[in-house]
């Protein structure tokens, strides 16, 4: 049987086990943490930018009658993705010649983005949206 001095002795021994297994799981855990929420950022811009192109391709459907369609479709792209930094963003309006009612328009956006954990460039690419609407 253990007597009462062992018995203290082994509880001070284990006091410190915690702190120790804590300090080991931490960085994994934050990396874990900052992975989502960077993967959270992406989907963020991912959204906002096909948001974007169909906010872009509607303009150009609705305004094939005014001078300058194209101009109007792509301000209206940049103007709808407010989250998104203007000068990588490529806004692209492609429509037949004459902007003939019945026929499509489409709008193709790319943002580049990094991923990017605790400072460290995880992946990086270009998000895409492409949108296709008929011209009214």
């Amino acid at each position: 049987m253990q007597t009462m001095i062992e018995r203290r002795t082994n509880l001070r021994n284990d006091r410190g086990q915690t702190m120790v297994e804590f300090a080991l799981v931490l960085p994994v855990l934050c990396l874990v943490i900052f992975g989502i929420i960077q993967c959270g950022l992406l989907y963020n811009h991912y959204i906002t930018l096909t948001d974007a192109t169909r906010v872009g391709a509607r303009k150009a459907a609705v305004s094939r009658q005014l001078a300058n369609p194209g101009a109007l479709a792509t301000a209206a792209t940049i103007n709808a993705a407010s989250g998104l930094s203007v000068p990588p963003l490529d806004v692209q309006v492609s429509a037949p010649a004459g902007w003939v009612a019945g026929a499509d328009v489409t709008v193709q956006a790319t943002y580049p983005y990094d991923l990017n954990i605790l400072g460290i460039v995880v992946a990086s690419g270009k998000l895409n949206s492409k949108t296709t609407e008929r011209l009214e």
